[in-house]
């Protein structure tokens, strides 16, 4: 009895008190095999949401950080309840704080919206390719407040998310991966236009990261003030790295126009002088 006594005075000693609400060992102890559990339950959840294959990698991610979110909230409650704090109580010592810091949090308060509304719509993804306010970039991380995508210069950007929601946003690989683009070039009025175009397309289906399927086709733009204008179509995988592309398409053009006394005519300026 003297054992089970000294057990039981020890798990109530109290450790400390914060006005009426005393933190007891045995608060301690539950508020730990609490967490533990509340772990374990977070570790199932995402193995069990990674493990299914309804669902990409992408949407796999937004569902378990959503869940997480919530689940975190719930922990937060339930962990200030074990320890003996009554929310009631906090709530209304906090009123007059919140009521306070309310203006000055609306813009915060807006970027954790449109990180649930991102989660959840998936508007916007891991590894998707977006291009907002001029930026264009990977998505590495969404989190509630803030998404991180990293450019084409290899820099980690961080965004509101409330700046995905509230601007134009382009979503390259939004519903596939492969995308469209194009490269634009004039040339000189005497150029042979069925050859121009002829060449512009093997240029592009010639390029190994430009897929064959759907082929690359070429328009002709328009009649341009010193040159005919053309464009050539194509599809890629790669639209991170697209801009490397463009780049060696329009040197296999350059070399292709060389070899066939194509010219790319340039603008000319002829300056008259008169004799005093």
């Amino acid at each position: 009895m003297m054992k089970d006594f000294n057990i039981k005075e020890f798990l109530n000693y109290v450790i400390f008190s914060i006005g009426d609400t005393h933190v007891r060992i045995s608060s301690i102890v539950a508020l730990t095999t609490f967490l533990i559990i509340a772990f374990l339950l977070l570790k199932f959840i995402k193995r069990s949401i990674y493990r299914t294959q309804r669902f990409d990698q992408a949407k796999k991610y937004s569902i378990y950080t959503l869940i997480r979110y919530v689940l975190l909230v719930i922990i937060i409650i339930s962990s200030l309840q074990i320890l003996g704090f009554s929310l009631s109580v906090l709530l209304a010592g906090s009123a007059a704080l919140l009521v306070g810091l309310g203006l000055g949090i609306q813009n915060l308060f807006s970027d954790y919206i449109s990180g649930i509304i991102i989660l959840i719509d998936s508007s916007v993804k891991v590894d998707d390719i977006i291009e907002v306010n001029g930026i264009v970039g990977r998505v590495s991380e969404i989190n509630l407040r803030t998404t991180s995508i990293l450019t084409r210069d290899d820099k980690n950007i961080i965004l509101p998310n409330s700046a995905l929601t509230g601007n134009e946003l382009i979503n390259w690989t939004h519903n596939e991966k492969a995308a469209r683009f194009e490269v634009i070039v004039g040339v000189d009025y005497s150029s042979d236009v069925e050859l121009v175009m002829k060449l512009l397309k093997e240029a592009a289906k010639e390029e190994d990261s430009v897929l064959s399927t759907p082929e690359p086709f070429v328009r002709f733009i328009d009649f341009g003030d010193s040159s005919l204008n053309f464009s050539v179509h194509f599809w890629v995988e790669g639209v991170f790295r697209v801009e490397n592309t463009k780049s060696d398409i329009r040197v296999r053009i350059f070399q292709k126009f060389n070899e066939n006394n194509i010219t790319i005519p340039f603008p000319q300026r002829v300056i008259h002088t008169s004799d005093s």
